[in-house]
């Protein structure tokens, strides 16, 4: 079944993510039949973000390497899981780029995060300056690495997020995408349960195409995913 999350990354109150759930329940009716749609919250709001009906899941943006302990600001796995998260979303670009983590941390979150139950979102991609070294297939194989000691009969949902096209507008090709694509798939062909995402500038003009050429199980939405109007839009258009 094709994914969709919606990553709010830090907007959204929760006074706003109740407004959003309501007018995306709206949107959607009973459901998106053969989609899976999933909101990814500030911690704040997962509660307010919950839908009753249970057309959505939730998924958490990060999580702390450690199970429990001194670790003040920190939200562990078991935390996100009890809010009622099934997903959580690890070594996001943003978390490499601006919180410096690495390899060894991710595998560390990657355990803390089964441990609790949770299906990762775990994010690769690449800099401009590596697409242009042409080294993107290197720079995958690296960033997968962090999966090596992540249990192969597991679900696990792998979202390549090329670092040069989030959030400026400039979304990859459908070529792009599926050259990816099929690079991760063969670094995971062990995988029972993979689903491959492609996120970066995703919006309702370009939805379908990468749905149905770029060799992708659905798309990590960020700043597209902030109005419910356009994530169901983006869903919508991608099923049709």
């Amino acid at each position: 079944m094709n994914l969709f999350v919606a990553n709010w990354k830090m907007n959204m109150t929760r006074a706003q993510a109740r407004a959003y759930a309501e007018e995306l329940g709206s949107r959607i009716g009973d459901g998106s039949d053969g989609a899976e749609l999933v909101l990814a919250p500030p911690f704040t709001a997962i509660e307010a973000a919950r839908d009753p009906r249970g057309r959505w899941s939730l998924g958490a943006q990060n999580l702390s390497e450690h199970a429990a302990g001194a670790f003040t600001g920190e939200v562990s796995g078991a935390m996100i899981a009890e809010a009622g998260c099934r997903y959580v979303i690890v070594g996001h670009s943003e978390r490499r780029t601006l919180f410096g983590e690495d390899g060894p941390l991710l595998s560390r979150k990657l355990a803390r995060a089964r441990e609790a139950g949770l299906v990762p979102i775990y994010c690769v991609g690449e800099t401009p300056r590596e697409r242009a070294a042409g080294s993107t297939a290197a720079v995958l194989a690296r960033q997968v690495e962090a999966l090596g000691d992540d249990p192969t009969d597991r679900p696990i949902v792998v979202a390549y997020e090329p670092v040069w096209a989030i959030g400026t507008g400039l979304a990859a090709t459908p070529a792009d995408s599926a050259s990816a694509a099929a690079d991760l798939r063969e670094l995971l062909s062990p995988r029972r349960d993979l689903r491959v995402l492609y996120g970066g500038s995703v919006n309702p003009g370009n939805a379908r195409q990468l749905l149905a050429s770029g060799g992708v199980d659905g798309f990590l939405v960020g700043g597209a995913s902030l109005e419910a109007a356009t994530f169901a839009a983006i869903a919508g258009a991608a099923i049709a």
